[in-house]
């Protein structure tokens, strides 16, 4: 009997034991665990993170908005990508070589094929239109006749000339073109009489008259200035070409003039004809 009421109060004694530890494992999460027993932590990976906090759309840094001054630079160098490229040079360059032939009075005392040089620049408003200036040497061989009545066994005779005025230019295909000019010029015409036996005072001819203006009193001046010639004249000039286009870009051209220059009652008249190139 003593026997069963020990067990039995053992076995009370161990289930109060028992029933302590699980109360001690139960306690509320607002409470403090036990020193003695800490209750185990869930590792940080399992915490759900915080969301950060967002700033306000009007605190968003300056460098995310679009800057409107760059806007406008856009739109320029775009455009100017899209600009077409000209279709005509700003300037053009000419030389030539060829040969005159004689009109007016100059063609009763010089005999035509002296030869020609030219040379010219051409600055250009558009595809159609520009403002051309060029240089003319031209040879100007007396006639035998002139000669003649010179009094003179030989002679030489040349033309300086300066012309200015506006080009008008006429494409036709990819390949050929033409153009018209004319404008002002400024012609001087020189030489000279060698084994000249003509007499300083004698009868002025048609000839002298040419070739050094109005004899004074009719007669060859005195002083043998006769012998040489220099005459400055003002006139103008108009004439036309063709152009073909070459592979490298350079253009050959065919042209023909007709100069017209006056003074100290006198006239020259010359009309060269040229072929060259143009770049």
């Amino acid at each position: 009997m003593i026997g069963k009421f020990v067990s039995v109060l053992s076995l009370l004694i161990l289930t109060i034991l028992l029933g302590g530890q699980g109360y001690a494992q139960a306690t509320p999460s607002g409470q403090p665990p036990s020193s003695a027993d800490p209750a185990p932590q869930e590792p940080a990976a399992q915490q759900p993170a915080a969301p950060a906090p967002q700033e306000p759309a009007a605190q968003q840094p300056a460098a995310q908005q679009p800057s409107s001054d760059q806007e406008p630079a856009e739109e320029e160098s775009s455009s100017r990508r899209k600009a077409k490229p000209r279709d005509y040079k700003n300037w053009n360059y000419n030389v030539g070589l060829g040969a005159n032939l004689d009109s007016g009075t100059t063609r009763e005392f010089v005999r035509g094929g002296g030869g020609v040089a030219s040379a010219g620049v051409a600055r250009n408003a558009n595809k159609y239109l520009g403002l051309r200036a060029d240089f003319i040497f031209a040879d100007l061989p007396l006639r035998d006749s002139s000669l003649q009545l010179a009094q003179a066994g030989s002679a030489y005779n040349y033309l300086f000339a300066l012309t200015l005025g506006p080009v008008i230019n006429i494409p036709v295909s990819k390949l050929y073109g033409g153009y018209i000019l004319f404008g002002a010029g400024y012609y001087h015409r020189f030489g000279a009489l060698s084994v000249d036996t003509a007499i300083p005072g004698s009868s002025c001819n048609a000839f002298y008259e040419w070739w050094v203006g109005t004899c004074p009193n009719v007669s060859l001046p005195l002083s043998g200035d006769f012998v040489n010639s220099s005459q400055n004249h003002f006139g103008y000039n108009f004439g036309g070409g063709i152009t073909r286009k070459m592979p490298s870009g350079v253009e050959i051209y065919g042209e023909y003039r007709l100069t017209h220059g006056s003074g100290n009652g006198t006239t020259t008249d010359v009309r060269p004809i040229t072929i060259g190139v143009r770049w």
